[in-house]
């Protein structure tokens, strides 16, 4: 049972240490960290409804979910083809195409639930 244990933690040790390396080495990680941040902290400000913090969380999750896949695809293809290849390229290309979708939707979900009481906050400010 304790080796079960030791192994779980392992494994927990393993998955962080592939976090950071994506953190590390690739610059829209940074880009992502900066955005839940601030999506976090804006949604405490807002005082956002239990229901609409775990939409934002499940698209935060998505988006940090695309690009540590993506980082994983390029560095297997970086492995597999050490030398460009037309369909290196491809896979990397739709790689990078998962991350940008999912940016994307997470932009349009943040402003569908940020948007309206984050104008109410200011409206309320200019009576």
């Amino acid at each position: 049972m304790f080796q079960f244990f030791i192994s779980r933690a392992n494994s927990f040790r393993y998955a962080i240490s592939g976090w950071w390396y994506v953190i590390k080495t690739q610059k829209n990680a940074w880009l992502h960290a900066i955005a839940t941040m601030l999506v976090y902290g804006i949604s405490l400000w807002l005082n956002l409804s239990p229901r609409d913090f775990a939409v934002l969380t499940l698209t935060i999750g998505l988006v940090w979910t695309s690009e540590i896949i993506n980082t994983a695809l390029e560095a297997v293809v970086d492995l597999a083809s050490p030398h460009q290849h037309p369909l290196a390229k491809v896979g990397k290309d739709v790689g990078a195409a998962a991350v940008l979708i999912s940016s994307l939707v997470a932009v349009v979900i943040g402003i569908l639930l940020l948007g309206p009481p984050i104008y109410e906050r200011i409206v309320s400010l200019f009576p």
